[in-house]
């Protein structure tokens, strides 16, 4: 059975700062919307499990098909309240992983064994690993059987440097996905701030932005399907 495990992030407050964060929305809601239309089932995962909070920026970048999935009572329930842990995960039920952003993730991604576990099996058995914006994250550290990162001498994209500065986050994040992911070997390719686009190179598709996330999708659903 072809299913996408999509991950989301439990993190509520950007750390060291008062501010809210969490899940936006749109890269999730437009993902499903997408797969839904695919026919393609999905699970939600996070480091945690249980509850997701929602990123209150990402809310201003709704449109209906976005609400749509908000207002589903399977995306309220399995999604934002009762998201599943890493260990009740077998990652041999899924064709493809899908990380998604908001700025939550850059501190609850990086750094999960569990969740760097779940996506090298993945990836070994021949599928898909996949993100969006600040997704990447999640698989900046993630190293393979023999000790190299995933993303070594791969083309990969995500939420840019510039885009942080836009953003006005540049001094509040605890690291660049862009500085990293050139750190750890990849070729991180970048479009224009703020525009769709989406990069494949063998098993990994990885989106730049929030607007990058049907690009994503829809890359993913022709490999897959």
């Amino acid at each position: 059975m072809t299913k996408v495990l999509i991950v989301l992030t439990n993190t509520t407050r950007y750390q060291g700062t008062t501010d809210p964060t969490g899940l936006w929305l749109g890269e999730a809601a437009e993902f499903v919307d997408e797969m839904q239309k695919a026919n393609i089932d999905v699970d939600y995962v996070s480091p945690k499990g249980g509850f997701v909070p929602l990123d209150p920026r990402g809310m201003k970048y709704v449109d209906e098909s976005i609400m749509d999935v908000y207002e589903s009572a399977d995306f309220q329930d399995r999604a934002l309240m009762k998201s599943l842990e890493p260990k009740q995960i077998n990652p041999k039920d899924y064709s493809a992983i899908y990380y998604t952003g908001g700025h939550g993730v850059m501190w609850d991604f990086p750094n999960s064994k569990e969740l760097q576990t779940i996506t090298n099996q993945i990836y070994d058995q021949g599928g898909y690993v996949s993100s969006v914006c600040h997704g990447i994250a999640g698989l900046l550290n993630v190293k393979n059987k023999d000790g190299q990162y995933l993303i070594a001498g791969k083309n990969i994209t995500g939420f840019t440097t510039s885009e942080e500065v836009l953003a006005g986050k540049k001094k509040v994040v605890p690291f660049l996905n862009e500085e990293v992911g050139k750190e750890h070997g990849a070729n991180f390719m970048t479009k224009r701030a703020y525009k769709s686009f989406a990069v494949e190179d063998g098993q990994l598709i990885t989106g730049q932005n929030p607007f990058s996330t049907r690009a994503v999708a829809e890359k993913l659903i022709t490999k897959i399907r």
